[in-house]
């Protein structure tokens, strides 16, 4: 069975494989191995198969809609889907099921998707481990003791394990791709704006992006071209042209100039991690016309955050604080004497950031670090220590949160492991609506080099 988006939808197209063969083995997949990981918290498998049959017709008929059509993927269940629940890995939404989807949901079945399910997430997207959950916490594919990252950590160990082709994941301080550093797989954050949030669960409206995790770059650009577009019912959606994203290849031959902040992302590396990443960059020298050094001032205030978080929240701490997971409601409430005053010069603070940034990109472009500075901790670590968890988090997300404050496109791809066998993930990142020369140059990395190729071995969900 074709193993990324590319391949099968070519298959697909041309009947060598069936969409509800895809979808079998999806569910197969996800029936042998979501008891070991606990990546999906509601399997829709009648539906699903429902979807494929329809495709199946579709195709047959002629009436293919583009390289998502048939393909099967999963939803971060944070994500609305009309009929389905979406409970955000909280005992407060455990039975709340929404009546419309979700824009993101929209596009795909427009663009033939076929939906597996809601899969389990850090609670409320409320922290980078995905250890606090309604339904308890999620386990990495490469092996199980660890932590699939957060807290779109279900949709990145699917998609790692082969439970479906893709999946889709929110980004507040990297959401999408600490976890997808964590299972060894691609995740994209557009720009913000890019993809609609109208209908996702929000955890902080000025920081919250939509994105893709795929086992390619190129699939991640697939997707990201049917979800990508301007939506007026977002207030933060930017009505400005969407990129050709599946045909970036057609001009990946140039070479960019890239910078290296070595200043705050690539101090206080674990050992293998920084040597990962040094030789990722003598990989990228072929591919650059130069690279150097460059300087930021890096935002690490978090404030806007916390305010946004507990506005959202305010209600739910009043009514049925008893249904939030306590480290959860902790961190909501952290947020509570934060004045209205004080969260909207924090927004306008925002924005001059997002303005200072585009002047990196006079003399550079692309900027490229660690995507996350250490390895996935333990599961039983985490657990013994829980006064740890938090600062752990915050440093699983530390190289990827500026990103989220800037509003800049950034990928995360593998580019080595430790030697126990945990993934290692290499971040590249674009100016504002760059998306096209970030999935250039990681497409390029990605085709001089194997780890992509890797996949972890079954049964091994093994410790």
């Amino acid at each position: 069975m074709p193993n990324c988006i590319a391949q099968a939808g070519e298959w697909l197209r041309h009947g060598k494989i069936s969409p509800v063969e895809l979808t079998q083995q999806s569910l197969k997949m996800i029936t042998a191995l979501n008891p070991a990981l606990n990546a999906f918290i509601t399997v829709i498998a009648d539906e699903a198969l429902a979807q494929a049959r329809m495709a199946e017709s579709e195709i047959h008929r002629g009436k293919w809609r583009g390289p998502l059509h048939g393909i099967p993927v999963g939803l971060k269940d944070i994500i609305d889907t009309a009929g389905t629940r979406t409970t955000a890995a909280s005992c407060l939404f455990k039975d709340r099921i929404p009546s419309q989807n979700a824009e993101v949901v929209r596009k795909l079945k427009d663009a033939g998707a076929i939906f597996l399910g809601k899969q389990n997430l850090h609670e409320f997207a409320y922290g980078g481990s995905s250890m606090i959950s309604c339904f308890g916490e999620i386990h990495n594919p490469w092996n199980v003791a660890h932590i699939a990252g957060g807290s779109s950590g279900g949709s990145a160990a699917s998609v790692a394990a082969g439970l479906g082709l893709a999946a889709i994941g929110t980004d507040t301080a990297g959401s999408v791709r600490e976890p997808a550093a964590q299972c060894g797989i691609v995740g994209l954050k557009p720009t913000y704006g890019r993809v609609s949030a109208r209908g996702v669960i929000p955890l902080s409206l000025s920081l919250d992006h939509v994105g893709p995790l795929t086992r390619t770059v190129e699939d991640a650009a697939l997707v990201l071209q049917a979800i990508a577009g301007f939506d007026s019912g977002d207030p933060a959606s930017v009505d400005t042209p969407v990129g050709n994203y599946a045909q970036f290849r057609s001009g990946e031959k140039s070479r960019p100039r890239v910078g290296i902040p070595r200043k705050f992302f690539c101090e206080d590396l674990d050992p293998e991690v920084a040597s990962a990443f040094e030789e990722a960059v003598s990989v990228l020298r072929s591919m650059a016309i130069e690279i150097r050094e460059v300087d930021l001032a890096v935002p690490t205030d978090r404030t806007l955050q916390l305010a946004e978080s507990y506005a959202y929240h305010a209600d739910h701490v009043l009514r049925s604080p008893e249904l939030l997971q306590p480290e959860t409601l902790r961190r909501i409430r952290a947020g509570e004497r934060i004045s209205s005053e004080v969260a909207e010069e924090k927004r306008r603070e925002l924005n001059a950031l997002r303005e200072e940034i585009k002047t990196i990109f006079e003399k550079t472009d692309l900027l490229v670090t660690p995507t996350v500075p250490i390895p996935a901790p333990q599961v039983g670590e985490l657990k013994a220590h829980p006064d740890q968890l938090r600062p752990r988090e915050l440093v699983l997300l530390r190289n990827t949160r500026p990103f989220n404050v800037w509003g800049l496109p950034a990928i995360s791809l593998p580019c080595g492991f430790t030697r126990s066998g945990l993934p290692i993930g290499l971040q590249i990142a674009g100016p504002h609506w760059g998306e096209i020369t970030v999935l250039q140059l990681a497409h390029a990395y990605e085709q001089a080099t194997s780890w992509h190729t890797r996949e972890p071995k079954h049964p091994a969900v093994s410790q």
